[in-house]
């Protein structure tokens, strides 16, 4: 596969994997910010989604209409989930022939969707979550056709790639943010309303409640984010599903550049599954946290050297 397509897929992946990830914080933080009305801050979602200088920040974080607007139709903002749809589509149209006819068709819906002037307005007037919800449901269009539709190929594979990378990524962010409100401290006692809505944002709460049947813990809370096996947005759950996608690209042509990725992939889950809240004490959770941040990252960029790098 020339890597200028395989480039293409594994970032049209990831845009659609952040895309998804947003719109399932923000739907969740909207109806937590009716909760705690006057106390409700979007500096978390923020802090995660954009790159806004802090001093921006809060100029608009008690006003969840304003930001909601920022992270959904921005076009000034590059993580907004008008232009990561744009970016995605841009990619699978750029490589067209690599992806069925009803991806594309199902991407160039999505994107026709995030145009709609009625959006914006939307937005501001009416309820957001219905908004948003109706967003979500086109993104579960997009993830049903992917697995339904593409061919089990390299460039099934390289999608694969992008989107657990991305979702991994994810993760680490929205622990690192919601800890550093608590100091990364353990012991700091927060409403468990505060746990309930972070599970609530990345579709964990159910699976909390069927599989540790006991108070919402902050030690429970890193438990299943960081190691539940069965949780499809767990830091160890999407890097298995990362190297097992990885492994079917290896060949006799790639052989060095296969053992350096598989090496680094290797020891960031030796890292994960040979470490526990115990070990992540004694390092501490905000050096824990950095470190697996930064093996995510080497990863991304090994990808990009050794197998997007245009010749």
């Amino acid at each position: 596969m020339l890597s200028r397509v395989a480039n293409s897929l594994y970032w049209m992946s990831r845009y659609m994997e952040r895309c998804d990830g947003i719109l399932r914080l923000l739907r969740v933080n909207y109806a937590y910010s009716q909760d705690e009305f006057d106390q409700f801050s979007w500096r978390p979602v923020l802090l995660i989604f954009s790159e806004m200088e802090p001093s921006e920040i809060e100029t608009i974080k008690y006003e969840g209409r304003k930001a909601l607007q920022f992270m959904v139709t921005d076009k000034f903002n590059k993580n907004s989930v008008f232009n990561l749809v744009s970016k995605s589509r841009e990619n699978a149209r750029s490589v067209q022939d690599n992806v069925t006819k009803e991806l594309w068709q199902c991407l160039n819906d999505y994107y026709h969707k995030v145009r709609q002037s009625p959006l914006s307005p939307a937005l501001q007037n009416d309820d957001p979550v219905s908004v948003i919800d109706d967003l979500v449901q086109q993104g579960m269009h997009y993830y049903g056709t992917c697995e339904i539709t593409m061919a089990r190929n390299k460039g099934y594979y390289f999608m694969n790639i992008g989107k657990y990378l991305e979702r991994a990524i994810q993760s680490v962010d929205i622990l690192n943010v919601k800890f550093s409100e608590l100091n990364y401290s353990l012991e700091e006692r927060s409403d468990p309303t505060y746990w309930k809505y972070l599970l609530l944002s990345i579709s964990g709460y159910e699976l909390f409640l069927k599989s540790y049947r006991s108070a919402l813990d902050s030690r429970n809370i890193l438990h299943q984010i960081v190691w539940n096996e069965h949780f499809p947005r767990s830091i160890t759950y999407s890097i298995r599903r990362l190297k097992q996608s990885f492994e079917t690209l290896k060949s006799d042509t790639n052989s060095e550049s296969y053992k350096a990725l598989s090496f680094m992939i290797g020891k960031l889950e030796s890292h994960i599954k040979y470490s526990d809240i115990k070990d992540l004490e004694e390092v501490g959770l905000k050096e824990y946290l950095h470190q697996i941040k930064q093996e995510l990252l080497a990863i991304g960029n090994a990808l990009n050297h050794y197998y997007f790098a245009f010749n």
